[in-house]
């Protein structure tokens, strides 16, 4: 029996839906969601199993989420673009994703020039084809405007958040990969630590809690993690880069930090099938954002590899102003 496998890069402007798509594809959350742009910071992995039906192969799908495709302009901004450069390395396919629901994003010139570099077989999507409602006939015009910038081997319309479009878009997936081995159990859905998705669920938290008040300068660092069988215990930070974004996290008599916790709670039992307990606790850094030192300490790989080597995490001082 032939398995297909590979992997495949998620890749696209900010907004466009690459979070959304993963998880649906994978059919379990392994990446958070939220209005704000630039939500997604790390390369997010997400592994579907696809079992053999009548007429098709099996195969073992290795989806590769990426931040949004942006010209940085901070060392948070270079690190999230060398994640799409890394992840586009080695990849057998890329599903390049645009939103075609709204005017054609700035960034979208950018985002065919790493395209093109790369050289690597693309499938177009077009994502939120459920927000064109009664303008549907916009589609086909926008598919010949892609389909004369790059030679695509597929142009897919879809709707990830209402799953129209999927069973197509994966049979163009399967059809696209080449026979190989399977790179993961199957049993496995993601190669993150669970350290990493407990702080994306916290920063999940903040970002749909405090909406447009506090910007795009946060970020969570697990403090202390043990989990039991009955009972978890989690310390996290929250950094933000000012005193009045500390004020908003806060909330009036703790309030807002209290439903970011709440929340942040609910959703991480869940994940880890037990009670939790959970403190946080909130930070000034200023322009932690341009510390390369600090974001590259916030990288769960980087943090990985000094567990294996046996270094003690960084001091808190190595993290704020000290």
């Amino acid at each position: 029996m032939t398995l297909r496998s590979g992997f495949v890069c998620i890749i696209g402007c900010p907004n466009a839906g690459k979070s959304t798509l993963l998880n649906a594809l994978v059919g379990q959350k392994i990446a958070i969601i939220s209005p704000k742009p630039q939500t997604t910071r790390n390369r997010i992995l997400g592994i579907l199993n696809v079992p053999r039906k009548k007429g098709s192969s099996s195969a073992q799908i290795v989806l590769i989420d990426t931040p949004g495709v942006h010209k940085p302009d901070s060392s948070l901004g270079r690190k999230m673009m060398a994640e799409v450069r890394e992840a586009q390395e080695g990849c057998d396919l890329a599903l390049v994703l645009v939103d075609a629901a709204k005017p054609r994003d700035p960034n979208t010139n950018f985002l065919f020039q790493l395209i093109q570099r790369s050289e690597t077989p693309a499938l177009l999507v077009l994502n939120k084809i459920d927000l064109l409602r009664q303008e549907k006939r916009k589609l086909l015009p926008l598919i010949e405007e892609y389909r004369k910038q790059y030679a695509f081997k597929e142009i897919i319309p879809i709707s990830a958040r209402r799953r129209e479009g999927l069973d197509l878009l994966l049979q163009k997936l399967i059809q696209n990969l080449p026979a190989g081995p399977r790179y993961f159990p199957e049993d496995q859905i993601t190669d993150q630590p669970v350290r990493f998705m407990v702080a994306e669920i916290i920063r999940e938290q903040v970002l749909l809690q405090t909406r447009e008040e506090v910007p795009y300068a946060t970020t969570v660092a697990i403090e202390q993690f043990e989990e039991g069988p009955k009972l978890a215990r989690i310390s996290a930070t929250i950094y933000c880069e000012r005193e009045g974004h500390k004020r908003i996290l806060v909330g009036r008599q703790g309030q807002m930090l209290k439903a970011i916790g709440t929340r942040a709670r609910q959703e991480i039992e869940k994940m880890l099938g037990v009670k939790l307990y959970l403190e946080l606790f909130v930070k000034v850094h200023p322009n932690w954002r341009e510390s390369r030192q600090f974001v590259e300490e916030l990288d769960w790989r980087r943090q990985l590899e000094r567990m294996a080597e046996g270094q003690a995490a960084p001091d808190d001082n190595d993290l704020t102003d000290g």
